[in-house]
């Protein structure tokens, strides 16, 4: 669905009100103190995975593209508002032996991270985590990302860009989305910071409109970049989970 920019305008601002805290800066190097040499945006994901009579079992990831993984030494970053106190760790979390901390389905150009290790990380810092989700209800089903089309739709990427003096500012940045054939793809090259970041579409339910995450943001490649989409985002995480659930 193509919007008007007055709509786009709206959400994008709705967008950063509802998952601003789901995303996370990823960067990697060739170790503690050199200089950065790959810059992503990860986000949490609940992803729904049975249920009991006690309710819903949750399993929480945090999702980037496997590109932003595959140096020595990574770190992930801090921002005050998504620690509780606010601002309690200002410093970001020091990853050695980055590629390992995370589960890699290259089919897709994912990396998935379980988040045991950082909410440890949190109470062994006297803080918790004040983060939203990409919920499992929010990330678009299997019609619905089979029902973009090849005409150009409205999209929505948000993400931790790169500022000149290294800052990693919030951004939501209205761009097109479609599918010219098998794969979904964001039709323009972003900034450096944006791959591994959630891309979400529109589309119009009951007369109203209804926000969906189509996926997640892989490197450019022929002037824009593809989408991997939760459906097979999905797919691949319960095949290789599948001896664990």
């Amino acid at each position: 669905m193509l919007l008007d920019q007055e709509t786009e305008n709206e959400i994008a601002y709705e967008l950063c009100q509802l998952l601003g805290r789901a995303i996370l800066p990823v960067s990697g190097s060739d170790g503690p103190g050199a200089p950065g040499t790959t810059f992503g945006t990860a986000f949490f994901y609940a992803e729904l995975v049975g249920a009991t009579d006690d309710g819903e079992v949750v399993q929480e990831w945090l999702l980037t593209a496997a590109a932003t993984t595959r140096t020595p030494y990574g770190e992930i970053g801090l921002r005050p508002s998504v620690t509780e106190p606010a601002g309690a760790a200002a410093e970001p979390i020091e990853l050695p032996e980055f590629a390992d901390r995370w589960l890699h389905l290259p089919q897709i150009g994912l990396a998935a991270m379980p988040t045991g290790g950082l909410h440890g990380h949190a109470e062994d810092g006297g803080w918790r985590w004040r983060t939203q989700q990409v919920t499992d209800a929010l990330a678009a089903p299997a019609d619905a990302v089979a029902r973009l089309g090849a005409e150009p739709a409205s999209a929505f990427v948000l993400a931790l860009g790169v500022g000149d003096d290294g800052s990693r500012p919030l951004e939501a940045v209205i761009e097109r989305v479609a599918r010219p054939g098998d794969g979904v793809r964001v039709t323009t090259e972003l900034p450096s910071g944006y791959v591994g970041a959630p891309v979400f579409g529109v589309e119009e339910l009951d007369g109203e409109l209804s926000l969906r995450c189509l996926g997640l943001l892989l490197p450019a490649d022929g002037g824009g970049h593809p989408v991997a989409t939760f459906d097979r985002i999905r797919s691949a995480l319960a095949a290789a989970t599948a001896g664990y659930r």
